[in-house]
């Protein structure tokens, strides 16, 4: 994220603490800014397809779902710029004739499945942080500045409902600066 739009999310936070304090119109909540009518895509969905969409419609992320409507994950554009980077040679080193990595096997293989990823699936972050429908204004903002997460899905009992990204917050701000 931008220094630029990390300043316009901290002034929108200020704003709206301030109109709270002074008696200003009732807290925004997640329910107010998402976008309702959210694109998402299937787990087996090929990722160069996920890349075209990502790039034709200027998005940074997409959910993925199952056909429940379910959220499984989502799929940024920098999960599939991971594809493209190269593993470090792994450190270790040895004691008595044996080879002990310095690395996390785990995320080791995280990295491999991401590098190799064809599906979905494979490329994108599972367990992503997610906003229920009445999170306020004010904490969305902090996790999209303090975690750097530009997309978050809004979930209502597991169902995707909705999405928020950095242009719904900006949005927001200036209709309210106007």
């Amino acid at each position: 994220m931008t220094d630029g739009a990390k300043r316009l999310i901290m002034e929108a936070m200020k704003s709206l603490a301030l109109s709270q304090l002074f008696g200003g119109p009732h807290m925004l909540k997640a329910k107010d800014i998402m976008s309702k009518e959210v694109v998402s895509v299937s787990p087996d969905m090929e990722v160069t397809a996920v890349a075209r969409l990502l790039l034709e419609r200027h998005f940074n992320g997409v959910p993925v779902v199952d056909e429940s409507g379910k959220l499984l994950g989502i799929i940024c554009q920098s999960d599939l710029v991971a594809e493209q980077k190269k593993l470090p040679i792994p450190s270790f080193f040895t004691l008595l004739d044996t080879f002990i990595p310095l690395f996390s096997q785990t995320e080791r293989e995280k990295d491999l499945q991401k590098i190799a990823a064809v599906k979905a699936r494979q490329a994108m972050t599972q367990d992503p942080l997610t906003v229920g429908p009445e999170t306020i204004l004010e904490e969305i903002a902090s996790i999209m500045v303090n975690k750097h997460c530009h997309t978050i899905p809004v979930v209502r009992d597991g169902k995707l409902v909705g999405i928020i990204g950095k242009e719904d917050v900006l949005r927001t701000l200036l209709s309210q600066s106007q």
